[in-house]
């Protein structure tokens, strides 16, 4: 029987990883797996060899905080994988966690062959990574097709398979009529999906509704939540007691509020692309703390955090970073566009466009799925 193990390193790669094993496992039954995953990985029986809450980190100062136990999930890691022998290792995103081990395992082992789904964002920052990447990984899966310029310099076997996030929406209706009331307009929000960052961006949003709702009482404010934050998010809410906020963490129920949903503020990620798929309007809020900001803002090659605004090199969409993310900021940018539709439907017209040009057939997780299936093969 063949192996797969499927590595991972946060909720939104083992979201992306679930899509592509669905997938594999359609044609390809009888393989075996293991994980370092979450929720969607787990549905489809795939169970993690330890809680994926215990490696999710983010920003420099945290990761260095937490440098020893980062280094020993690593080699933790590396000896279940080890211990596995699988066929393939397929790792997701997260390369800071994830090419670590899978170099730890290719030295140890070079006949288990190594495919990274989710390229590193060379082009942002740390290009010269890209060097030793060819030393460990048999194979990259590029979202974007401009990134297959960096790994082709190298002779790093690569395909551009599209983003997930693009894929042709199923048509299943839900009826949202007992969580939403129908006379409301649905403003979403999305305060990250580590614990890190919804720390820092929810009391921002919360400070955002109160503006809001003294202006206006014709919104509802909905939290699309992950299973690991929503009992935060919902512990925050009902120190406020308003009766038109929701969090909502079922991924079918999100899409469809999305896709009702008037306006959507949003933490600058690949979250954005759904949000642009489903036609909605957004601007784009992020913070750190001052420390890691200088860093970033000392090894960055681009002006902007959006990747929507990074391949059109212009602010198609609105982004409020650091000091600019307050809650005033926030509420003057939504109320401006609200009160602009015709600044709205250009955002969309060229999110449209961008999105056509990037979406390579809507069968992402299909096309990766295939090339996972003819190394199986082999």
């Amino acid at each position: 029987m063949k192996k797969i193990f499927i590595l991972t390193g946060e909720p939104s790669g083992d979201k992306l990883a679930s899509k592509v094993i669905s997938k594999l496992k359609i044609d390809n039954p009888n393989i075996k797996y293991s994980c370092v995953g979450g929720t969607h990985l787990n549905s489809l029986g795939i169970k993690s060899i330890f809680d994926l809450k215990e490696i999710t980190y983010i920003g420099f100062t945290s990761v260095l905080f937490n440098i020893l136990k980062i280094k020993k999930k690593i080699n933790y890691t590396v000896e279940e994988i080890i211990k596995f022998d699988p066929d393939i290792l397929f790792s997701v995103d997260s390369p800071d966690f994830t090419l670590r081990v899978a170099e730890k395992v290719k030295s140890i082992n070079p006949n288990i062959k190594t495919i990274h789904y989710v390229a590193p964002q060379v082009w942002v920052w740390r290009e010269g990574r890209v060097k030793n990447f060819k030393k460990f990984l048999d194979h990259i899966l590029l979202l974007f097709n401009f990134e297959k310029k960096y790994f082709d310099k190298e002779n790093i076997k690569n395909t551009f398979v599209g983003h997930p996030l693009l894929e042709t929406a199923d048509n299943v209706k839900t009826d949202l009529s007992n969580l939403i009331d129908n006379n409301k307009k649905i403003i979403s929000l999305f305060a990250g999906s580590r614990s890190s960052e919804t720390g820092i961006l929810l009391p921002i949003l919360i400070d955002f509704i109160k503006l809001m709702n003294k202006k206006s009482k014709e919104y509802n404010f909905v939290f699309h939540a992950t299973d690991q934050n929503k009992n935060l998010i919902k512990d925050e809410i009902k120190k406020i007691n308003y009766n038109n906020i929701d969090v909502i963490s079922n991924e079918k129920i999100k899409s469809h509020i999305l896709s009702k949903s008037i306006f959507a503020v949003a933490k600058s990620g690949t979250v954005s692309l759904e949000i642009c798929q489903a036609k909605v309007p957004s601007i784009i809020i992020y913070k750190m703390n001052f420390l890691n900001y200088l860093i970033v803002k000392m090894l960055v090659k681009v002006k902007y955090a959006n990747i929507i605004n990074i391949i059109n090199n212009e602010e198609v969409i609105p982004e409020l970073i650091q000091n600019e993310c307050n809650p005033k900021e926030i509420f003057n940018s939504v109320v401006y566009l609200l009160k602009n539709p015709e600044l709205m439907k250009k955002q969309m017209n060229i999110c449209q466009k961008t999105i056509s040009d990037i979406r390579n057939n809507g069968l992402s997780s299909s096309n990766a799925a295939n090339i996972i299936a003819d190394y199986i093969k082999n």
